[in-house]
Parts: structure tokens; C-alpha cells; sequence
């Protein structure tokens, strides 16, 4: 089910979300730059480019089947599109010629049929390490403690380009505990940095989402993944 078109002022919303990146990054005294993901989980292609037109240029697509579906209708010369959902080992075949960075690596088993089916049709593969920073099991993703020994065995796969980590965060009602998870993965990223893997370049940091973009950016986050915060809420039946 898609939404239509009518709804949140996308405009007003990336305006928001503009003003409060440049607010955390002062705040932090950053003086690099964040990319604002537009999620588009169930957004019709519309609207989707409507934020193209306004300037987004990196979309994150969580389900394989509607990236498919939506694929041809995305204005492509003014985007990137990541996938960022869990990605199933027989679904890779359907997206390594669709998008420009698989966010959601979380095995070596998804690595290896990454690498087979780019290795297939002669293209290599940017990837973040998707990390499970709160361990929790209804979660996908590496454990915190394991992802140097994971990079390590990636960094072997010659069709894949790891380029950083992908923060999947526990839900926190504590500004203080969301800011523990988000200091200790920036901390991961940089100390995964200084350890200059052959193979590997960590230049990304994807973490922060609607309700907490803002603490992301002060601790480092390069990507942002915006859906409700852009498009507003999803239809109740999904």
C-alpha cells in the first residue's frame, strides 16, 4: 500500500530538518557535512520526487519487491539509492544493479552472495556494516564487540567496498542512554578508522532517524534516515 500524494509539506519538513542539522552540528563544532536519507517505506514515487526536486539526493529503501516496483518511476539522475532493510540471501540477485550501497550488511553469509552476484555481473558493491549497537535479539546486525573481526573477513571480498557502519539503536526514553549508544558507535567508527584495513574506507556513519537525528549528528553521524520526519506518518495498516 502506497500513500498518495496529498499530505505532509515535504518542503516545510526538509526545511526543519535542514535548520536542526545546522543547529547540532554548531553545536558540536562540526564543520563537515551530513546527508539527509529521505526513507521511503511505502511513499508513493510522487512524492519521492517531489524531495528530489527539492534538493534530497539519497533515498533508502527498506523492501526489495517495492524497490523493484518503484524503481523506474525514481527521477535516478539526481539520486543514490541504499537499501537498508534486512536483506534475505535470495533477494540479493534483484538489487545489485538498483542501488548504489547495501547499508544492511549483517553476515558473512550476505556478504558472500553479495560478492557472487556482483562478481556476475561486473560491478562492485559500496556496504556499511550493519550494527546492532543495544545487542538486541529481535534485531539484525553484528554485535559491537565482533565487528573489527567481521570487517577483517569482509575486507577480503573483492567485489565489496565497506565504507563505514550502519547504527541500528535500541528505542531509549532517556536522552542520556540514546546519547551512550550513539557516542559508543561514533567511537566504533573512528577507532574501525585509525585501524586503515586494506579494502576498507569508513567515511560514512548512518544513524539517526525522526525522533533522534539531531543527538545522531552532534556524535558524528554523516547519514541520517528521515521517513516520518519528511513524509509523515505511514498509513496505520502497515
Amino acid at each position: 500500500m502506497m500513500e498518495n500524494q496529498s499530505g505532509p509539506n515535504v518542503e516545510e519538513n526538509l526545511a526543519i530538518i535542514r535548520k536542526n542539522i545546522a543547529h547540532a552540528m554548531e553545536k558540536s563544532g562540526r564543520s563537515d557535512s551530513v546527508r539527509i536519507m529521505a526513507v521511503t517505506k511505502t511513499v508513493s514515487p510522487e512524492r519521492v520526487n517531489q524531495a528530489l526536486a527539492l534538493g534530497i539526493d539519497l533515498i533508502g529503501e527498506n523492501r526489495v519487491q517495492e524497490l523493484i516496483e518503484k524503481y523506474d518511476s525514481y527521477d535516478r539522475k539526481k539520486c543514490e539509492i541504499h537499501f537498508i532493510g534486512h536483506l534475505q540471501t535470495n533477494k540479493v540477485k534483484y538489487i545489485v544493479d538498483k542501488v548504489d550501497m547495501i547499508e544492511s550488511l549483517d553476515s558473512i553469509r550476505l556478504a558472500e552472495e553479495i560478492e557472487r552476484q556482483c562478481k556476475r555481473i561486473g560491478r562492485t558493491m559500496k556496504v556499511l556494516v550493519q550494527v546492532n549497537a543495544g545487542r538486541e535479539e529481535s534485531k539484525y546486525g553484528v554485535y559491537p564487540e565482533d565487528v573489527p573481526g567481521f570487517m577483517e573477513k569482509v575486507s577480503y571480498f573483492p567485489h565489496l567496498r565497506v565504507q563505514g557502519l550502519m547504527a541500528v539503536v535500541p528505542k531509549c526514553k532517556e536522552y542520556a542512554e540514546i546519547c551512550k549508544y550513539f557516542m559508543n558507535m561514533n567511537h566504533l567508527f573512528l577507532d574501525s578508522r585509525l585501524k586503515n584495513i586494506d579494502n576498507i574506507n569508513m567515511v560514512c556513519l548512518s544513524m539517526g532517524m525522526t525522533n533522534d537525528y539531531g543527538l545522531a549528528v552532534e556524535n558524528g553521524a554523516t547519514i541520517i534516515r528521515i521517513g516520518r520526519g519528511l513524509f509523515g506518518e505511514r498509513p496505520k495498516a502497515l
